[in-house]
């Protein structure tokens, strides 16, 4: 699965999301209020914190078995032993910061034979370093003046559209401009004296590092390649092909510091990040990283360098056999696994897809999922829901099929008797056929109309509108104008209870807001889930349009007096 594939399936459900339309997330929203629930008591700290197996119990907070990959927001992946020892010596002793950049620097250009190297906390502050070092160009008095670029040379960044993404919020932070291109021919018309560099995130066809480097390089624009979830290669093939800097994640497959990233390429672009950076006084000072992270990183590539990545692959294909056989015989349930494909490079892990009949075992994935995730052990994993296609000119089978998908490569030893022991379990349990999904109840009243809506974040109030177009019995359909742009709604009404969604979506930015509470009179009271961004409440009041009938006449010539 493409980086940027994931991102997609951030925007609906960090644990167990599958890809939904507006009205099914709509029907999952309780499942996932009821997720943040119990996730919230699960939060509820005794205390005191006690180092050992236990640490995160200890403190009221319940892990994690990861079969889903390396997401941030589930803690990424596991540090190797080497990386743990090496930042337990290095957090004992104190160095000069800048003489440890240097010499780590030396030591990651010997070993992945990149010109230089630097490590950064995390990925995308390294990308938000690089952008600051080559739009200053080594020159503090630039420097200091980010992110106001007035009187700067190089104030724009190319982006091809199919690049865009949440975290070139790093490149967009330093106070440039932004230019999408669609085309490589867009592309080489963009190139002009103010264009600082080009972010990418390696593709196919047209959109490779080569084809990309052949334009760039004649003019001496550096470009910049994001591989935060890809694996380490040596010698590096982006390099290779003429990126200048190649960024990847310390935290997921090469499994050093999650709060550290690595960065390689050219000596004097990465030297220029590195003034811009912690433990300098500047822009990006924010972005500081310990020398405990610097070392574990290290470690991290001298580790990549002579594992085993063969036999570890084997490994991880073992895992989930064990899961396997498991559930083979159980009704319907078909196991299949997938390897990557020589060479894979981006979140290259072998999968397992569980599928079966959810009308034999009255049980979807998304169900399993849930309950994988909010009891003990709690195992994050995907899902996915192909509904019935009998009758339709498809390919796709007669009877609707549901399913979970398990990554490796992010277990650890012994994960696999536990994952296969629980999903075993749920899936060979005894229970009834679904009652017939209850009707919604008929609506309290025609909520069709202007609202005027307040929405109380943490720290601050927001006006907005919506616009209620049309109420189809229990739907509804309008739209929600916000503060910069205006979006679709769609929703329904069940008794007093309204729920209703909008999405609003910009080249590399997703926010989803839910909205669901109760209709007394004319107000609606209730909360808003907005995904990775948490809650809010809001109050919605229904606009009353003006009763006095006025009939317009057209002026039967020009105003003699204004």
């Amino acid at each position: 699965m493409k980086r940027r594939e994931i991102l997609k399936e951030l925007s609906l459900l960090p644990l167990a999301g599958g890809v939904v339309s507006s009205l099914d997330a709509l029907a999952e929203s309780d499942r996932k209020n009821n997720w943040f629930k119990k996730t919230a008591a699960a939060v509820s700290a005794p205390g005191p914190l006690k180092a050992g197996p236990q640490i995160y119990q200890s403190i009221g907070v319940e892990p994690i078995i990861n079969c889903r990959g390396t997401f941030t927001i589930i803690g990424a992946s596991i540090e190797l032993p080497e990386v743990r020892q090496a930042m337990e010596y290095a957090c004992q002793y104190n160095v000069q910061i800048d003489e440890l950049a240097f010499g780590v620097g030396q030591r990651l250009a010997e070993i992945t034979g990149a010109e230089w190297g630097m490590v950064s906390a995390g990925c995308a502050a390294g990308m938000n370093e690089v952008t600051a070092g080559i739009i200053a160009g080594g020159n503090p008095e630039k420097l200091i003046r980010i992110p106001n670029l007035e009187g700067f040379e190089k104030t724009e960044v190319i982006i091809p559209r199919s690049s865009r993404n949440v975290y070139d919020h790093a490149i967009r932070n330093c106070g440039v401009k932004i230019i999408t291109v669609e085309t490589l021919e867009e592309l080489q018309n963009a190139l002009n004296p103010r264009t600082a560099m080009i972010y990418m995130m390696p593709g196919g066809d047209p959109w490779t590092v080569q084809n990309v480097a052949k334009l760039a390089k004649p003019l001496n624009v550096p470009i910049l390649v994001d591989a935060a979830a890809e694996r380490l290669t040596i010698p590096n093939i982006h390099l290779q092909a003429g990126a200048s800097v190649v960024a990847y994640s310390g935290g997921k497959v090469i499994r050093g510091p999650q709060c550290a990233g690595l960065m390689l390429g050219s000596k004097d672009i990465l030297m220029s990040a590195w003034q811009a950076s912690a433990p300098h006084h500047g822009p990006c000072r924010d972005n500081k990283i310990g020398r405990e992270e610097v070392v574990g990183m290290l470690a991290a590539v001298e580790a990549w360098a002579v594992r085993d990545h063969k036999a570890e692959m084997k490994t991880w294909v073992s895992w989930l056999d064990t899961i396997v056989k498991k559930v083979s015989g159980i009704d319907s349930v078909q196991a299949v696994i997938r390897e990557p494909a020589e060479g894979a490079l981006d979140n290259a892990t072998p999968n397992l897809t569980i599928t079966w009949d959810p009308t034999k075992l009255n049980i979807t994935g998304q169900e399993v999922a849930d309950e994988l995730s909010t009891t003990k052990p709690r195992i994050a994993v995907g899902t996915g829901f192909r509904r019935s296609q009998a009758g339709a000119a498809t390919t796709a089978p007669a009877t609707p099929t549901t399913s979970i998908s398990i990554a490796s490569y992010m277990m650890g030893p012994g994960n696999d008797k536990i994952v296969a022991e629980r999903v075993h379990e749920i899936l060979s349990r005894k229970r009834s056929a679904p009652k017939a999904e209850a009707q919604m109840k008929a609506p309290a009243a025609d909520v069709s109309g202007r609202w005027d809506v307040s929405i109380d974040f943490y720290t601050s109030k927001s006006k907005r509108t919506f616009l209620i177009e049309k109420q189809d019995g229990n739907w509804l359909f309008g739209t929600h104008k916000g503060e910069f742009a205006t979006r679709e709604l769609a929703g329904n009404i069940d008794g007093d209870e309204v729920r209703f969604q909008s999405r609003y979506t910009l080249p590399g930015d997703n926010v989803v807001m839910t909205f669901y509470g109760k209709l007394v009179g004319d107000t609606i009271t209730g909360e808003i889930d907005m995904v990775e961004y948490v809650t809010a409440k809001f109050t919605a009041k229904k606009a009353a349009y003006p009763t006095n009938r006025q009939r317009i006449n057209i002026p039967a010539g020009r105003p003699l007096s204004t």
